[in-house]
């Protein structure tokens, strides 16, 4: 059966004065469902507050604009108030108990990523959330909540009944949060924009892989990650994850080609990719992508912590590693093609700039 790999729009689950929660359906996009992946995105405007919650997966969490404040609460661990910024990715592993806040003119969105093969629901997120409307003190009796909390009943009523909102919600200017701690973003977060390069190619692109050396949290998430930045009208080299993972691509800014090619050589994918759009590449298939004279930026998950890729070409490319006999009697022709096959590409790695 043939899978829809057409990229994706974001569409509003639900929302208030204080921002909008998004995500990706795997009705509307079933790689989400076949990948056990979820994805949604959280966009507040100033003063909006994402009631505390904690989900059924494992995430990766990416800035992708504005400035604003993070609260996580790691099992049995104590609050960590994080200051963020557009570039910060952030791994929650399962358990893990955030908030986050804005309180900048700028709207602050963060990105979801994560693995829902635990998840009620394969290809979606479910939060649980522990105050509003939808909170799980509304499903227990006051006499439960009482008891556990010690508490008088009139006082239980008031604690469950006063915050009205459901998820999202707009806090009065007066309203004081707990300020960012500058320590709690050691092992935390990351920012991507200001890490050191892993690959960085002159009028090709550049790529931050996160992995478990800068961010060990990533490992108990199961994820890896990477933001890529492809120079105008620039390519990347056609290559594939060799570890059987799946490869969730969010395109952050700008536009581009993409192709995708699957078993027997059969193109599955070709389209243009805009700034909003989510896809996934299916395991062991080949992707590569052309940016548009503005550039592509985009920031994907690989379902493994530590991703490896093969690339078909460039410096590093597999062609590049085997014999030209080899060469020669699998494309089935002369010494002269081998060596102008072989030749091209000769130092460049990954990303190729645009032709003269």
């Amino acid at each position: 059966m043939e899978i829809d790999l057409s990229p994706k729009l974001a569409k509003a689950v639900y929302g208030g004065d204080g921002g909008t929660y998004y995500a990706w359906s795997p009705e509307e996009l079933p790689m989400l469902r076949e990948g056990n992946i979820g994805a949604a995105k959280l966009a507040l405007v100033k003063n909006g507050f994402a009631l505390p919650r904690y989900s059924d997966s494992a995430k990766v969490a990416y800035v992708l604009q504005g400035h604003g404040v993070a609260g996580v609460v790691l099992p049995e661990k104590e609050e960590k108030v994080l200051s963020i910024k557009k570039g910060d990715a952030l791994a929650l592993p399962f358990g893990v108990v955030t908030w986050w806040y804005n309180k900048e003119d700028t709207e602050l969105v963060v990105l979801f990523l994560g693995d829902t093969s635990k998840a009620h629901k394969s290809g979606s997120f479910t939060d649980f959330f522990l105050t509003g409307s939808n909170s799980i003190f509304n499903g227990f009796s006051t006499e439960f909540v009482s008891r556990a909390w010690d508490l008088e009943e009139n006082v239980v009523k008031t604690l469950v009944g006063k915050q009205t909102g459901k998820g999202i919600v707009k806090l009065d200017a007066s309203v004081k949060l707990p300020e960012p701690n500058k320590e709690h973003r050691n092992g935390m977060a990351l920012n991507c924009e200001e890490a050191p390069l892993d690959v960085d190619i002159k009028k090709g692109g550049r790529v931050v892989v996160l992995n478990t050396k800068n961010l060990p949290l990533v490992g108990e998430v199961g994820l890896g990650a990477d933001l890529v930045r492809l120079d105008g009208s620039a390519m990347c080299s056609p290559g594939f994850s060799c570890d059987s993972a799946f490869q969730v691509t969010y395109i952050v800014r700008g536009s581009g080609r993409v192709q995708v090619v699957g078993v027997d050589g059969k193109r599955v994918l070709e389209t243009t990719l805009k700034a909003g759009n989510l896809f996934i590449v299916p395991r062991f298939f080949v992707v590569s992508k052309i940016a548009e004279p503005e550039g592509m930026e985009w920031f994907s998950i690989i379902t493994t912590p530590n991703p490896i890729f093969t690339h078909l070409a460039g410096s590093i490319g597999t062609w590049k590693a085997l014999s030209p006999e080899v060469i020669q009697a699998s494309f089935n022709v002369g010494s002269d093609i081998e060596q102008q096959f072989r030749s091209k590409r000769a130092n460049e790695a990954i990303f190729f700039p645009p032709p003269n």
